[in-house]
Parts: structure tokens; sequence; C-alpha cells
């Protein structure tokens, strides 16, 4: 865990409130103790000092360890003062600029995904779509937000979506989820303009989550699909970038 560029026991210090954090309830000394492997005369220490900063709680009658309300006051702070959309608008217009094309990012607005931001470097492409646009289920970023639906209404929307697609194979179509889920990224053939098409990527939170989805818009033929494209490739790494923001990490192997 530790290095030359790192302090052993902050990160120590953060293993603790992180199993606890982790935990659907609250845990007593040998619980921490068998999660994080600290020696209990050091474990004792270092839940003294984080309780006595609040940073932990600790319940008396049980002797569990939960969150401190210090947590509370940094979520207050942090949903008041960041602009996350603001720190991802220079991806957007970096990959813009990369590719050549559109890149527009979509959110969850009431029953679809909504386009809320278009960078343009093509002017003359219309990618069919404007500020406000919902997109259907064919798009890239339809696509992403289906792959990663985890609420009743997401699950409504899909059930809706594939009323409207005459043939719909449900099969290959989970089958393509899936697909989008591994690799991260899906291409979306002429969605919603003849000779347009789209790469879908997500953006992703700290419980690997959607937060949003943003997509990169131009003519067909310059569109790319393959995973090893060099532009796909690149984008995958800012993509994961972005979602950093959000506090998602890789799954270790």
């Amino acid at each position: 865990m530790s290095s030359n560029s790192t302090i052993g026991s902050l990160a120590l210090g953060i293993q603790i409130i992180d199993a606890v954090a982790q935990s659907d309830l609250p845990l007593k000394f040998s619980d921490i103790q068998e999660a994080t492997g600290i020696s209990k005369s050091n474990l004792y220490k270092y839940l003294n000092t984080l309780t006595q900063m609040d940073l932990l709680y600790r319940d008396h009658k049980r002797g569990a360890y939960s969150l401190g309300y210090k947590f509370l006051e940094y979520g207050n702070a942090a949903s008041q003062n960041a602009d996350f959309v603001g720190r991802l608008t220079p991806y957007f217009k970096e990959i813009s600029k990369l590719s050549s094309m559109t890149t527009l990012f979509a959110t969850w607005v009431n029953d679809g995904p909504v386009i809320t931001n278009i960078w343009n470097t093509n002017y003359g492409l219309n990618i069919g779509a404007q500020v406000g646009t919902k997109l259907p289920m064919s798009s890239a970023s339809g696509k992403i937000f289906a792959a990663y639906a985890n609420s009743l209404e997401m699950t409504n929307w899909i059930e809706r979506e594939q009323q409207t697609i005459e043939g719909f194979d449900i099969s290959k179509f989970q089958h393509e989820l899936k697909q989008i889920r591994e690799n991260q990224f899906t291409y979306s053939y002429e969605p919603l303009v003849r000779h347009v098409s789209s790469l879908g990527f997500p953006i992703l939170n700290f419980k690997r989550e959607l937060v949003g989805a943003f997509s990169v818009v131009g003519f067909s033929e310059d569109v790319p699909h393959e995973r090893d494209s060099e532009i796909i490739q690149s984008i995958l790494a800012m993509s994961k970038e972005m979602s950093a923001i959000y506090g998602y990490k890789e799954k270790e192997e």
C-alpha cells in the first residue's frame, strides 16, 4: 500500500474508514481488525484518533463504529462546491478536437436520457438532435443507459423502447448490453440521421453506477467501431479519467 510517494499511516487510516463505510451495519473492533489486518495495538490508536476527530462515531453501548458527522459536513460542502459538468467540459472539448467530431453529453431526466450539452467541432454535421432532445435506445447514449440501467423507471423505459423496434431480438440485445459493460463503449450505426453514426461511453461513479453517457458523433465513414482503434483507446482512457472525478476505480484483477 505504501510507497515513496504516499504516507503509510494516512493510507491505513483511510483503509479503516473504507471498511466502516462499506459495511451496511456498524462494525465492532474485531470486525475492523479482521477487515484491515492492522495489529490490535495500532488499530486502537487509529480508532481513538478517528473518533476524536469525528470521522468515526463509537456507540458506547454496543462498542461498534460507524461514520462520524464530519462526513456529512464534507458531503454537503462537496455538493455545494463541485461543478462536475464544469470539470468534464475540458475532456469533452479535447475529445471533440481529437476526433474532429461532435461530442454530446446526456443525463437521465424524468423518463429517459436527454442531451444536456453539445460540443461541436464539425459545424457542418447535422446530428439530428439538439440540447433537450430525448434519445432513443437505439442511439449510442441510449444503449449506454440500457446497459447500466439500475432503476425501475429505466427498466420501464427499456420495455417501452423495445416495443417501438420492429423485429426486436431480446437475446441479441442482452448480449450486446453485456458486451457494452465489458468494453465500456458502444457503436451505433446511423440511429437518428442517415450517414451519421456514433460511439457511446459511460461515466460511472464510485458505486459503478451510471452518472451520464457521452457520445462522439460523426459521418459514418469517419466513426471507428473496433476497440483497438487508436481514437477509441484514447477516448476510453479519458472516459475513465472522467469517471474518476466521481470516485470510480477499476476493479483489481
